[in-house]
């Protein structure tokens, strides 16, 4: 789920010249905590704190809030470096984020785009699939307060799950966490009947100067620029190929003579980091087989 801060990565663009762009954009930041179960088999729950970020462009961003949270740590962490001139291991620094797309609601028709990074050498390139989603809500009479908020009920089937909703009207926005929208106000709970995913509305705040992306992913130029839009399937298939061999477009353009070097400050080769990177790629990705959308897995297994 989220995308892993690479400290391979890190390593190669820390010491670049990109500076954060001036964003004159604002935002109402949403904040959602998110309990979901991120194994089938398994009892254990988990929590992240996730933002739905509603901007003054006609658009909103849902992505984890994890790394974005770190921003002010990873400046000091980072100019430190840059001054010394030496890299350090952020590995045990960074808190690794659990949710690894970004997902991206057109005001006013909602149209959905999904968007995820995979390796494209060394950069990272945003790769996502767009769809019209049109739900089913089935508004119920049945009212309550959920936090400072007047709720009202409505459910709806999605992904193979049946969800039910409370949105309210004193946040005059159709929209919510993860993909759904098309309420008369904003979700400010939503759950699926199994309690497998679970969001709560937190509290909120206005933006300036409104970025979505993290300290880090601007100084890496890692906001991947233009996404290259795929049919969902194949978006699918090429996701998954990535998750299988994170590094398989890496690889081929590292030589022996490279992977055996060191990195100031760092321990081990640089062929030692992209070995211990690798395996927090795929414990990462193996943590969570439990989708939101379950019918995409049944799909999956089924080609």
């Amino acid at each position: 789920m989220k995308k892993l801060f690479s400290v391979f990565f890190i390593a190669l663009f820390v010491f670049s010249t990109a500076q954060d762009k001036d964003s004159k954009e604002t935002a109402n930041r949403f904040f959602y905590e998110l309990t979901f179960k991120p194994k089938k088999d398994s009892t254990k729950m988990d929590k992240v704190i996730t933002i739905l970020d509603i901007t003054d462009k006609n658009r909103s961003v849902y992505q984890d809030y994890t790394v974005i949270a770190q921003d002010s740590i990873m400046k000091v962490e980072i100019e430190a470096m840059q001054k010394a001139g030496i890299m350090k291991d952020l590995s045990k620094t960074i808190r690794q984020p659990k949710i690894s797309a970004r997902i991206y609601k057109t005001y006013p028709g909602m149209k959905v785009q999904y968007v995820d990074k995979v390796a494209n050498g060394f950069t990272p390139s945003n790769i996502g699939y767009s769809e019209d989603l049109k739900f089913n809500w089935n508004i119920s009479n049945e009212k309550q307060k959920i936090g400072a908020y007047n709720a009202q009920k409505a459910t709806t089937e999605f992904g193979g799950r049946k969800w039910t909703a409370w949105f309210s009207t004193d946040l005059p926005f159709q929209d919510g966490p993860y993909k759904f929208s098309g309420l008369p106000g904003l979700i400010v709970k939503i759950e699926d009947d199994e309690k497998n995913y679970s969001w709560i509305l937190q509290g909120n705040k206005k933006v300036k100067e409104y970025s979505e992306f993290s300290y880090i992913e601007n100084l890496m130029q890692a906001t991947g620029g233009k996404v290259k839009e795929l049919p969902r399937d194949k978006f699918e298939k090429t996701f998954s190929d990535f998750k299988k061999d994170p590094f398989a477009s890496v690889r081929p353009m590292m030589t022996q003579e490279m992977m055996s070097k060191t990195i100031p400050g760092m321990d081990g080769t640089i062929g030692d980091m992209m070995k211990k990177q690798e395996k927090q790629y795929k414990d990462f990705y193996n943590a969570n087989d439990n989708p939101i959308e379950k019918d995409q897995a049944i799909e999956k297994k089924k080609k």
